[in-house]
């Protein structure tokens, strides 16, 4: 961590903020005898005093020293370590790199302060930023649609400049992934049902949003064609898209293509089953804006039907019965009746489905199904080694096991000894660390990837607060 203000545009901490810090123990004395990880409070690129007054009251609830110092840690790393805030022509602009990547991306910024997002009604500053966030992320969408990674100085020369189609300037990748337009959404309708603030839909964003729909209804692909196309000259398993960087054929059936997963891996069949179904709610969810808060009822309406035409697509070619599981969700499809039965713990995925999406936007019944036969041995990229068992995936090779997973099958889950067994796994994984990391070794935590990963540590934040709220007796417990 200690290179992270490489990173950031240096951000003066205020008198105010400076003083909120002084009147918490958070920083300055710890848990017991674990020392906080936080930068020191003149270092954070943001602070909440909300979100300050939270640490202080869920580490109450928390009776393990090493789990409450682990929670310290991680659920202020987004705004401790990876926010650029300013006001750009009277307007918030918020700029939220991923971590250990000098870039931003809309899924991970988004994911990154969601966890924020009950806290705004009483942090004008941290409302602010979510204000922030939705501005830029809408100068993005209109910059490049297509694109899931961005660069704030758009004279930055990105490593990927060879990309072909070369990216735009401000563009740090341009890989097609539907969540990335779905997220955006997603961060606005959020933003919009906790305040009641309708200021953030202003000419600029309707025009991104609009150009959100448009998106996704070519990239249904029904006349065959698409004008997206990806190739990159340092090849691998993971990244290359045969047919010169249009995906596999597709049969197109009322399903959005998308060329790469949440991991930012190729996918093998252009449907996404995971991002079709997010693609199902963000479409409802603008069209609701756009009928309650924009006062367009014909574009909700048109919002409203497609998500409908995806939905029922969904419920038609991605279920399918499985010998021992009965119906559950492919990962992906293609239409011709080609199946992928596989997860990749980046969210959108099958198993997070209960997580990010609401009831009435997937079938519980097969979701229960699918996420049985994913959370087992019968799933080739469950790895179960000495050092813990979880879902892993292409992105990072066999046998690594993805903390994000472990977290979002403990927030899935009805169980609490599953729970229980997850949150001990994490504590008993980090190496020492106090934060979560993209992946560790099955057999041998020590051995890790990405040391700097906020989405990770805030969402792992973020699964500590909803037992605070919901299950108290298992924090006390652990």
């Amino acid at each position: 961590m200690d290179n992270r203000r490489q990173f950031i545009k240096k951000t003066a901490v205020t008198a105010t903020a400076m003083s909120v810090l002084a009147d918490t123990s958070v920083w300055a004395i710890g848990t017991d005898n674990y020392v906080t990880n936080r930068p020191a409070p003149g270092d954070r690129t943001f602070v909440s005093k909300a979100v300050e007054k939270t640490i202080r009251k869920v580490k109450k609830g928390i009776s393990n020293p090493e789990l409450s110092w682990m929670f310290e840690n991680c659920f202020p790393n987004t705004l401790d370590t990876t926010v650029d805030y300013e006001v750009i022509n009277g307007k918030p602009d918020a700029f939220i790199i991923t971590g250990d990547i000098d870039a931003m991306w809309l899924r991970d910024s988004t994911a990154q302060v969601w966890p924020y997002l009950p806290l705004v009604t009483q942090d004008e500053p941290l409302k602010n930023l979510f204000k922030g966030l939705i501005n830029r992320q809408a100068k993005c969408i209109l910059l490049d649609p297509y694109a899931n990674a961005f660069f704030k100085d758009v004279n930055k020369e990105t490593e990927w400049k060879n990309d072909r189609p070369k990216p735009k300037p401000g563009v740090h990748e341009r890989k097609w992934e539907i969540d990335s337009l779905c997220y955006a959404i997603r961060l606005a309708y959020g933003y919009y049902k906790q305040t009641g603030d309708t200021s953030v839909f202003d000419e600029r964003w309707k025009k991104a949003s609009r150009l959100v729909v448009q998106t996704l209804r070519t990239e249904q692909r029904k006349d065959g064609t698409s004008p997206y196309s990806f190739e990159r000259e340092r090849w691998n398993d993971s990244v290359g898209e045969p047919f010169r960087g249009t995906g596999r054929p597709i049969k197109p059936v009322g399903l959005i293509a998308s060329i790469f997963r949440p991991s930012d891996d190729g996918t093998m069949y252009p449907f996404l089953i995971p991002s079709n179904l997010f693609a199902v709610q963000a479409l409802s969810e603008l069209s609701e804006i756009y009928k309650d808060a924009i006062g367009d009822t014909a574009f909700g309406k048109e919002c409203a039907d497609f998500s409908e035409e995806v939905k029922a697509a969904v419920e038609t070619y991605a279920i399918t019965e499985h010998l021992s599981y009965g119906r559950i969700y492919a990962y992906e499809v293609d239409g011709f009746g080609n199946k992928v039965f596989i997860d990749d713990p980046n969210i959108p995925s099958l198993v997070a489905t209960r997580y990010l999406l609401k009831p009435g936007y997937y079938d519980e019944t097969v979701y229960q199904n699918t996420r049985k036969y994913l959370l087992s041995e019968d799933n080739p990229y469950y790895f179960k080694g000495k050092a813990g068992e979880g879902q892993g995936g292409p992105h990072a090779g066999k046998d690594t096991i993805w903390p994000m997973g472990i977290i979002l099958r403990a927030m899935t889950s009805t169980d609490d000894e599953e729970i229980v067994f997850c949150v001990k796994m994490l504590m008993n994984t980090h190496a020492g660390k106090g934060f979560m990391h993209e992946t560790f070794h099955k057999d041998d935590a020590s051995k890790f990837s990405r040391s700097w990963f906020a989405w990770a540590n805030t969402l792992f934040g973020e699964l500590i607060v909803k037992l605070y709220n919901e299950k108290p007796v298992l924090l006390d417990s652990i």
